[in-house]
């Protein structure tokens, strides 16, 4: 039987409801390795649900606290590295150093979480005016939500999630659905870190479950990977309910090649790079 994909709510992997299923391919070779659901729209409800009740107390949770569950997270991807980066190459159809490549600069943002009470540090003025300081303070939004691209898969997720919980933040991530099976181990691994429920969910789907979570009341934060028409669509939409949105759309990668260029050396990265 084809593997179900499941969805992450609370803390816990859920097999949906609903009747409308993806196919999931191994590029490189067509196979179909998975089936992914369509979150219907009681389950994107129940995981922003799941998240704004987690924030309640993780925004109360000190700082530190936060960073060592960033250093045991980031710890078990090293652990895990070579085994996420064979199920990237399955999932995509990326070369394995490619696949590494994609995990590990992810890896590098979560080491970079961890050193979140740097990060979050406000900032003190005194008499801006007579007998006037300033303060300066960073505090948590709520429930964020991240929409990530097909390329990739496990970077682009460890961009977003990890930095926004460790600023005291949770957050629901709606991956590219051609390609979620390294979101639901990197979801794994972040529990298996000792994630309190709610701080992350992983929902499934296309158009309808993007534009659920766009115009949520609970959503505060938007952060977007994708295409020019997408990236538009969601800007407008979420700034239109006055959510805070950034969207990168259409990004091109450019190489410029020396004539002292190693060939093979230039070859081997430009088809690394093209996935």
């Amino acid at each position: 039987m084809t593997y179900q994909v499941p969805l992450f709510i609370g803390g816990n992997m859920v097999q949906s409801r609903t009747q409308e299923w993806l196919e999931v391919n191994n590029p490189a070779t067509q196979e179909i390795i998975a089936r992914l659901p369509c979150a219907t729209a009681e389950e994107v409800e129940a995981a922003v649900a799941a998240a704004s009740r987690a924030f309640v107390e993780w925004r109360e949770v000190p700082v530190p606290e936060r960073a060592r569950l960033m250093l045991r997270y980031q710890a078990l991807l090293k652990e895990y590295h070579d085994d996420i980066a064979r199920l990237l190459c399955k999932d995509t159809g990326k070369t394995f150093e490619d696949a590494r490549g994609d995990l590990w600069r992810g890896i590098e943002v979560v080491e970079q979480a961890a050193n979140i009470a740097s990060l979050s540090m406000g900032e003190t003025q005194e008499s801006v005016a007579r007998g006037v300081d300033c303060y300066s303070f960073t505090q948590p939004l709520g429930v964020c939500v991240g929409i990530t691209p097909f390329n990739f898969p496990a970077m682009i997720p460890l961009w977003m999630f990890p930095l926004a919980i460790a600023c005291g933040n949770t957050f629901v991530l709606k991956p590219s659905e051609q390609d979620p099976l390294a979101s639901m181990r990197l979801a794994e691994l972040f529990r298996q870190a000792g994630a309190t429920d709610g701080l992350l969910q992983v929902v499934h789907g296309g158009k309808e479950v993007v534009d659920q979570l766009l115009v949520h009341p609970e959503v505060c934060a938007i952060s977007f990977v994708g295409s020019v028409a997408a990236g538009q669509h969601i800007y407008q939409t979420g700034t239109a309910h006055l959510k805070r949105v950034q969207a990168f759309a259409g990004a091109k990668n450019h190489m410029v090649v020396l004539p002292d260029a190693n060939k093979q050396q230039v070859i081997n990265n430009l088809v690394g790079s093209s996935v």
